[in-house]
């Protein structure tokens, strides 16, 4: 469900966004940047999700071992 907003800008700021991204579209713009920062995703199912990517845990698993290499010549 979305919620109506609404907010104040400088006269510039606003000419600058609608001029830049659009009208009709500034809305979508601030959510995307505003996203992040204020909705955090469920890391549990996110990580499920990776684990399930075999192409790139087979890259990460490739990058610890040669990390793990590195680390066996450091002098201590």
């Amino acid at each position: 469900m979305q919620k109506k907003l609404t907010i104040t800008v400088e006269e510039e700021v606003y000419a600058g966004l609608h001029k830049t991204i659009g009208p009709r579209k500034i809305g979508k713009f601030i959510e995307d940047l505003v996203r992040p920062h204020v909705v955090r995703p469920n890391l549990e199912m996110a990580y499920s999700l990776m684990s399930k990517d075999k192409k790139r845990e087979a890259t990460a698993l490739d990058w610890a071992e040669a990390t793990f290499k590195d680390m066996a010549h450091e002098k201590r």
